[in-house]
């Protein structure tokens, strides 16, 4: 099984294709297998890489939550692309994984090709921070009592993804098989460590407004939080492009794979042959674009 080392912890990887490298990182219910709809599509032209993150089996799952921090996350991309020997990028992630994605934007921008994110939301307003706070807690209580089992239970009714139990009942339930075969201690250190840690994204607009990587930002728009985040992104980051995807919920590379699939590889195709351009300034409605964050 190959593996890359990042910073004493081992990190499984996949690949498969040649050319210009993908990277794509998951969400926090997910793995790398939620990616395999992408890895069969864009593998047919382009080398594509997909890990398990630090707490992920079988990657390694460190005991302590202070091998876990969003930090640490964007450098394990980093140190997976030097194991490779891969400069430069195109990277995708989803949720937790587009959050990663941004902040290695945001980190190496001489290393990112393009970021594309996918359903980045969670815990990103600053008005709502102690509430997610607070229901971060209890989910990390909850992996640790009562395991894997209890902590899918909120899942099978979450309010954005009940979408995908409707359209694609199989997708839905091997979703569960997969989060079954996870790490409870895994998942509590990377709530604890990483996601009540990390700073928010709408607090951020400073550096949005800098960021020059081309950024698609990808969002159904029966997910309200990132719909928000969405939007903010769209309205700060001129390197921004917003897709927002009608009847869908959160992770849309899994509950939309062709369409999710077409929108990414044309946002790929302008950026690869030099065709994609920032946003023109003449767009800007200065009365209701962009404010101070």
């Amino acid at each position: 099984m190959p593996y890359a080392s990042s910073n004493g912890v081992r990190l499984y990887y996949e690949e498969a294709g040649k050319g210009v490298p993908i990277v794509f990182v998951h969400e926090f219910s997910g793995d790398l297998r939620s990616w395999e709809a992408q890895m069969r599509h864009f593998s047919r032209r382009y080398r594509c890489i997909a890990f398990n993150a630090r707490g992920y089996p079988p990657s390694e799952v460190p005991a302590s939550p202070s091998k876990y921090s969003y930090t640490l996350a964007i450098g394990d991309i980093a140190n997976l692309m030097r194991r490779l020997g891969i400069g430069r990028a195109h990277i995708v992630g989803c949720s937790m994984g587009a959050y990663s994605t941004l902040q290695f934007g945001l980190r190496y921008p001489h290393r990112a090709l393009s970021l594309t994110a996918v359903g980045a939301g969670a815990g990103a307003d600053p008005a709502r921070r102690a509430e997610f706070l607070k229901a971060s807690a209890a989910s990390a209580r909850r992996f640790e009592e009562g395991g894997l089992a209890a902590a899918m239970k909120p899942y099978r009714n979450a309010a954005n993804r009940i979408q995908l139990e409707s359209k694609d009942p199989r997708a839905w339930l091997d979703f569960f098989k997969r989060f079954s075969e996870r790490s409870a201690l895994g998942h509590a250190n990377t709530i604890r460590g990483v996601q009540m840690r990390r700073p928010a994204l709408q607090g951020m607009g400073g550096k949005f407004a800098r960021l020059k990587a081309p950024l698609l930002v990808v969002v159904g728009d029966e997910d309200e939080s990132s719909l928000d985040t969405g939007l903010f992104l769209k309205r700060f980051c001129p390197a921004a492009r917003l897709a927002i995807v009608a009847a869908t919920g959160h992770v849309v590379n899994v509950e939309e794979p062709e369409y999710f699939n077409r929108i990414t590889g044309d946002f790929l195709n302008l950026v690869d042959s030099g065709r994609w351009r920032p946003r023109d300034p003449r767009s800007l409605n200065l009365s209701t674009m962009a404010k101070k964050a």
